[in-house]
């Protein structure tokens, strides 16, 4: 049994929502770049250079990468062999939370209820996603995600005779309804399968894998390359103006569902599809 203060994983998450505020991992400018080299309108061209110096503003510390700094995603990964101690896990998190978007001098977006919208003034309480595995480790990954993207998400409850085929037209809906709003060339997370509130998780889940990572079945690698060419056969290009880049990548995560069901959720993120993770 290891034993980890609660008061690391404050630490940890605070550094963390600052560094997903200012740097992309690597697999995304890499990305980014490629599909620059690809178009051939000259707008398309120009809007992504802009997004690329955009990037390289951000590493320089002072500014994130975007003005929405976004509510604080945290996915933590608990091994059943650690022991936290020194106080509660949720209240470190939100400490982190609250540390790091200080610290930081990042926007603090978060409102205390939904309808009478009071700012929390802290971006507090974080959106936590805690999963328990084998181990004696703590991964905690931060994912900031802003609402021009969050707003253009989508869940569908389809019949099974829906298909494949209805899947893949619902994730191409969704992406076409969102036009400009979520400052493409966006990343497109889909989750297919569980129940309502388990596709939902699994297509912001979807939105942490690489950018350079394929599916591990071929069916679905085939899959997501396809809704890629869709969504980018649409036109909308960087920023709305038009071109090919309409979406940098497309990934999907499933989870076993019931035989009356096909639950099909999609999540859009923006191209700086943020997040950053530690191990302690």
């Amino acid at each position: 049994m290891r034993e980890i203060d609660v008061r690391e994983i404050t630490e940890a998450v605070a550094r963390l929502c600052i560094e997903a505020n200012h740097y992309l991992e690597e697999s995304t400018k890499e990305c980014i770049a490629r599909r620059k080299a690809e178009e051939d309108w000259e707008q398309a061209r120009a809007v992504l250079e802009i997004i690329e110096e955009n990037i390289a503003i951000a590493e320089k510390g002072v500014f994130p990468l975007c003005q929405d700094t976004g509510m604080a995603c945290v996915f933590l990964e608990i091994g059943q062999d650690v022991h936290l101690t020194g106080g509660s896990l949720e209240d470190a998190v939100n400490e982190g939370v609250r540390r790091g978007y200080g610290e930081g001098f990042l926007r603090k977006s978060i409102v205390g209820d939904p309808l009478r919208r009071t700012n929390t003034g802290d971006n507090t309480p974080a959106d936590i996603t805690l999963r328990v595995v084998e181990g004696e480790q703590v991964k905690i990954l931060v994912a900031p995600k802003g609402f021009g993207s969050e707003n253009m998400s989508q869940i569908k409850m389809m019949p099974p005779s829906a298909g494949q085929k209805g899947a893949e037209d619902f994730v191409v809906k969704v992406c076409e309804e969102a036009g400009a709003n979520p400052c493409p060339p966006i990343v497109v997370g889909v989750g297919i399968g569980g129940n309502f509130n388990r596709a939902a998780l699994l297509a912001k889940q979807a939105l942490l894998v690489p950018l350079d990572q394929a599916n591990p079945d071929p069916y679905y690698a085939e899959m997501e390359e396809r809704l890629l060419k869709r969504i980018n056969a649409l036109g909308i290009g960087p920023q709305g103006f038009g071109g090919r880049t309409t979406a940098l990548k497309v990934s999907i995560l499933t989870a076993p569902t019931h035989i009356a069901g096909l639950p099909v959720a999609v999540n859009i993120n923006c191209h700086v599809s943020r997040h950053a993770e530690a191990v302690l």
